[in-house]
């Protein structure tokens, strides 16, 4: 036992030391022969057809499948042309398998590993797998196979319409921790340039850039802004890599794809979050980064050519700003003790993590509901759904229709009138009806709401554009 953890130790102290050596002398791939294609997104050097590198500045071109993506209207459909085929969205899917279950055709849509995949030579374009799906993971497409997306308006070096603010990672419309390592590390690349030297003078307190978020997007664009000893601050609400670090203890996460080249320097591989996070948190200390936690960005507004980024602790004055918040924006919060136990969620990453065990869902939305059906069918897993109402008034048709059939065949125990009082480690205390009840619970996950990050990001003057980013059918997603 001892020396397995001084072997664990040591492979992270090499782990680190590895990842805070300058890239600088690393060549990028040799492009094949082959017909040149389009430029480079970011340098404008022509790229070999077929070639997934740049071979002049060694960036993945992967990285603006979405920046490249051709815009569309809503409403509008995909492809008129083609017989109608079921299209999971990797990036939602949760591995609740409902959409098996609902399908009328054996074999048209199947689990594969943790992802719902789809067979379009037995699909027959029933559409239930849409109509079953919790998460709103598939929907029917002719022709072409694509994404559409609503995403913020960012050019290749990930600076919006507005100048100065830039997004990267899961709130710019692209899932995964390989793409948010690489466009955190792009986007500071591009700052980098444009404030010029760091030894430019400047006056006392002023940043180069403000990192708002401290998930993987936001540490790449950390790790990249000290290695060029830009002036910098992280600024995170909850705790460091809080998303990561909200999965289910001992969730395995796996390092995406091997089709997604990794161009940043933040280190990730295939490991339980508790050993991504240590070697995260290690990596943080080691480089000296940064990061304050516990400081929510409430306020972005410019002053001249500047921003001035108000926390809820302090202000900021910078030249650049990176939003790396993700997507989930900020969830609204019980206000209980016990809240900050490692047992509670405010989303769900993978339904079947919580399989065998004792859950309470909190809530009365669509998304409350959507959880607590699809957490009800997964094996061995006890649900109980806790909401101040006397009814669920809020949801959508479909969506009363599951959870009356949950709650009739006893899938789903419905706590009405009732709101949390206190979280414990192996139980949870409810106040229903005016009295005390403690049920056995083992993971809580709250589903109250919170405020939408597109909002922020539509205060700021940022644009919100609708894309068909083209996706293979069939496409796994790693892990």
């Amino acid at each position: 036992m001892f020396t397995t953890t001084i072997g664990f130790f040591a492979l992270t102290a090499l782990v680190v030391w590895l990842h805070l050596r300058s890239r600088a002398g690393t060549s990028a791939p040799a492009a094949p022969a082959a017909p040149v294609g389009r430029p480079c997104p970011r340098c404008q050097t022509p790229v070999a057809a077929g070639s997934t590198f740049c071979a002049a500045c060694g960036v993945p071109l992967q990285i603006f499948d979405v920046v490249n993506a051709p815009a569309s209207k809503p409403g509008s459909a995909a492809s008129p042309a083609g017989a109608l085929r079921a299209l999971v969205r990797a990036d939602m899917c949760v591995g609740c398998g409902t959409c098996v279950a609902e399908c009328p055709e054996p074999g048209a849509i199947t689990m594969r590993g943790k992802l719902a995949v789809v067979d379009d030579a037995l699909c027959k374009g029933h559409a239930d797998c849409v109509k079953g799906c919790p998460v709103g993971a598939i929907s029917m497409n002719a022709g072409a196979a694509v994404n559409r997306i609503s995403v913020p308006f960012v050019q290749p070096s990930f600076e919006t319409n507005v100048p100065g603010i830039y997004i990267v990672g899961e709130l710019g419309g692209r899932g995964l921790i390989k793409n948010a390592i690489n466009e955190g590390k792009l986007a500071i690349e591009h700052i980098a340039r444009a404030v010029g030297p760091a030894d430019m003078p400047a006056a006392h307190g002023l940043l180069d850039v403000v990192i708002v978020g401290s998930g993987p997007a936001g540490l790449s664009a950390a790790l990249e802004a000290n290695r060029r000893r830009l002036k910098y601050v992280v600024l995170e609400q909850g705790s460091l890599s809080d998303t990561v670090r909200k999965y289910p203890r001992h969730k395995v996460l796996l390092a995406d794809s091997t089709l997604i080249p990794l161009y940043g320097d933040l280190w990730v591989a295939d490991c339980a979050k508790e050993e991504l996070l240590h070697v995260w948190e290690s990596l943080v200390q080691s480089a000296g980064l940064v990061v304050r936690t516990g400081e929510k960005v409430e306020r972005v507004e410019r002053e001249a050519d500047l921003f001035l980024v108000a926390t809820t602790l302090a202000q900021y004055s910078a030249r650049r700003v990176v939003l790396a918040t993700g997507r989930r924006g900020s969830p609204r919060r019980l206000g209980v003790a016990g809240e900050e136990l490692a047992k509670v969620f405010y989303d769900i990453v993978e339904m079947e993590a919580f399989a065998g065990r004792r859950v309470l869902v909190v809530g009365g939305g669509d998304s409350a509901v959507e959880s607590a059906v699809g957490l009800a069918r997964q094996d061995g897993t006890e649900v109980l759904l806790s909401y101040r109402g006397e009814m669920l008034s809020r949801i959508t048709e479909r969506n009363r229709e599951k959870i009356t059939a949950a709650i009739a065949s006893g899938q789903v125990r419905p706590f009405f009138s009732s709101h949390v009082r206190e979280i414990r480690p192996d139980v949870v205390v409810l106040d229903a009806g005016g009295e005390s009840t403690i049920v056995p619970n083992d993971c809580v996950i709250i589903r109250i709401g919170g405020e939408a990050p597109y909002a922020f990001l539509e205060q700021l003057g940022v644009q919100i554009v609708h894309k068909d980013v083209p996706l293979p059918r069939q496409a796994v997603r790693a892990g």
